[in-house]
């Protein structure tokens, strides 16, 4: 069984260097004798076995815990399907933090401390929420508090062909969000390689028959891997896997050096990579590849593999000394920094990408306004796992496959460095040619759904904001709206007297530049070239008090009267000063609120807005840390 881990991002960080908030627990594999499951209807699962001991599999759970810095006492999250590696992982981390494996059956009138099970009911199968309801019995049964959460597809149930893809998307979407929402700052997920550590626990667990399906190729490598199952064979892919293990660990060392070394994350949104301090380096094609690819990720959010034709632009592009050149590349824009000649690389979000603007609230956590995680204690995690592991990594000299370029290669320099047979490595290129001729015969069922517009709940492409609410723009900004009667000024406006009208009952503005009829709400939207012009004119009034504003460009001319003018006026000044600093790519980027009818009202992340009672602010904290990302375990 293999533990692995999240750990949530934090407030934002305004640091010159980047630093990654996330810690993976490492591999934890048990090799125990194959018992075969006697399947029962439903696919419900248990065995009557001989006892086990369990003091291996707690010592080594233990130290895999201390590895990733987690200790008993923290509050903690875990993703349980109700198979038998969660069901695994409830035991494991119950008698973990109970001290006391035999403990955990005698407690179900009262729940452990900090530890809570997330069981997520994608509703995709007709008995799915039957069996998350059983899942949260046997659960709660083991003295854990659980919680279901059922999972809706508002832009319609995905097809076959993206199935898995768009159910574990939605999963670790759900997930998140409960975490952020009952401020857990850890959350723990787990596979397994044999059914043996719940046996020792004598648990049962639920088999989803959809992780047998042929139709996906993860499958079928799965059981063509169990038909070729023998002592050798099995011995042969683990030491494999252990040595590509290794390798991984060695170049996320060497990342999280460059990311520390060479990138500066700006408030912004956007980050700057010092191509000077890596073309000295010479730094190879496998760090740079696993770096360039962590820093876009990062920077538009969209958390998926960098590979083929994409990825060999992007080394190109990074290779190329000075930069003279733009590329637009997995939801990012790069281009050479202002100033630098070719030196520096910016890498922003392009906002000319497929993915449709989405705004996510947080209905439980004023996560702008409180510390929802608490930092000291998640950067001591942080600070603990990277000093344990760090007596652990392998130099360059011990680490193989540092210079393989695809699978097929990995594969050959096993056989050459004696970790694999001949006849192990024939059988997994064979599997391996076997797959691919599939694939490229005969296509898996396409979804009719892009990748892209696979959307979580509450994503639509008008986004209405509310007073009091606090949410996700873009899974990168953190807008936060309070209602409050407190006005605050801009800088400018200190020696300025503005008198503004009374707000309503719940602190809300009545100007007529921010109600629309009987609702006081906005629109969410990013930055485009005319809001910078509707700024500069604003900003060139001088008949304060009762002017009316410019034309927006685009929409019909709003009122703004008085003081309320003379505010937005003085505003506006501010504004373009701070905007000139930011390159114009960034700009695109960042939220803007406007009403109804498409006039500008605010711009959080610089401070603008066109009235003393639009209390709204913009953080840029993105929703998974640099270096972070669901596939990302040692």
């Amino acid at each position: 069984m293999a533990a692995r881990g999240i750990l949530m991002p934090l407030h934002v960080h305004t640091k010159t260097t980047a630093s990654p908030t996330m810690v993976m627990i490492p591999s934890f594999i048990s090799r125990l004798r194959k018992v075969s499951c006697a399947r029962r209807a439903r696919f419900f699962c248990s065995h009557g076995l001989a006892e086990i001991d369990m003091s291996n599999y707690r010592e080594k759970f233990a130290q895999k815990m201390a590895m990733a810095g987690l200790k008993p006492h923290h509050h903690i999250a875990m993703a349980v399907s109700g198979g038998p590696d969660s069901i695994a992982l409830c035991i494991l981390v119950a008698g973990w933090k109970s001290n006391n494996f035999d403990a955990v059956a005698d407690r179900r009138s009262k729940f452990i401390d900090g530890l809570l099970a997330i069981v997520v009911d994608h509703g995709l199968r007709k008995e799915s929420a039957e069996e998350a309801n059983l899942v949260y019995r046997r659960i709660t049964d083991m003295g854990i508090k659980c919680e279901v959460a059922r999972c809706e597809w508002l832009d319609g149930r995905p097809k076959l062909g993206h199935l898995q893809e768009a159910a574990r998307n939605k999963r670790y979407q759900t997930l998140q969000n409960i975490c952020i929402q009952l401020q857990i700052g850890i959350l723990l997920t787990a596979h397994h390689a044999d059914d043996q550590i719940c046996q020792a626990g004598y648990k049962k667990w639920v088999e989803d028959p959809t992780n047998r399906s042929p139709l996906y190729a993860r499958n079928r490598i799965r059981m063509s891997l169990f038909n070729l199952s023998s002592s050798v064979f099995n011995a042969e892919l683990q030491a494999v896997i252990s040595a590509c293990r290794r390798t991984r660990l060695h170049v996320d060392n060497v990342c999280h050096l460059l990311l520390n070394q060479a990138v500066t994350i700006m408030p912004h949104g956007y980050a700057v990579i010092d191509l000077g301090n890596l073309h000295a380096r010479e730094v190879k094609d496998i760090y740079l590849a696993k770096f360039a690819a962590l820093v876009l990720q990062f920077i538009s959010q969209r958390h998926r593999p960098v590979r083929g034709n994409a990825s060999k632009l992007l080394l190109s592009y990074l290779r190329t000394f000075p930069c003279k050149t733009c590329l637009t590349v997995a939801g990012c824009y790069l281009c050479p920094a202002p100033g630098s000649k070719g030196t520096k690389v910016l890498v922003c979000c392009s906002v000319n990408s497929s993915l449709h603007p989405t705004m996510k609230l947080f209905p439980g956590c004023s996560y702008a306004r409180e510390n929802c995680f608490a930092t000291s204690e998640l950067e001591q995690i942080i600070t603990e796992s990277e000093a344990y592991l760090n007596r652990f990594l392998p130099d360059a000299s011990s680490v193989p496959f540092l210079d393989m370029t695809s699978s097929e290669s990995v594969l050959t320099e096993a056989k050459r460095c004696g970790i694999l047979s001949h006849s192990t490595h024939r059988s997994i290129v064979s599997l391996q040619m076997e797959e691919t001729d599939s694939f490229k015969s005969k296509a898996e069922y396409i979804s009719d759904v892009s990748k892209d517009d696979v959307r979580s709940s509450g994503a639509t492409l008008r986004q209405l904001f509310y007073p009091g609410q606090v949410g996700y723009y873009m899974n990168r900004f953190v807008l936060d709206w309070k209602a409050s009667n407190t006005v605050s000024c801009n800088a400018s406006c200190t020696n300025e007297v503005v008198a503004v009208k009374e707000l309503g009952a719940e602190g809300q503005c009545s100007c007529s530049s921010c109600i629309t009829g009987n609702q006081v709400f906005v629109e969410v939207r990013h930055m485009i070239d005319t809001d910078w012009i509707y700024l500069s004119n604003l900003s060139k009034k001088t008949d304060m008090g009762g002017s009316r504003p410019p034309s927006h460009p685009s929409v019909k001319t709003e009122q703004l009267t008085g003081k309320t003018m003379d505010y937005a006026v003085l505003s506006a000044r501010e504004a373009l000063v701070s905007l000139k600093s930011i390159p114009v790519a960034a700009r695109r980027a960042m939220p803007v609120l406007v009403n109804a009818k498409g006039v500008l009202l605010s711009i959080p992340s610089i401070g603008f807005s066109c009235c003393p009672h639009l209390m709204v602010s913009a953080v840029f904290n993105p929703r998974i840390p640099l270096g972070g990302g669901y596939s990302s375990f040692l």
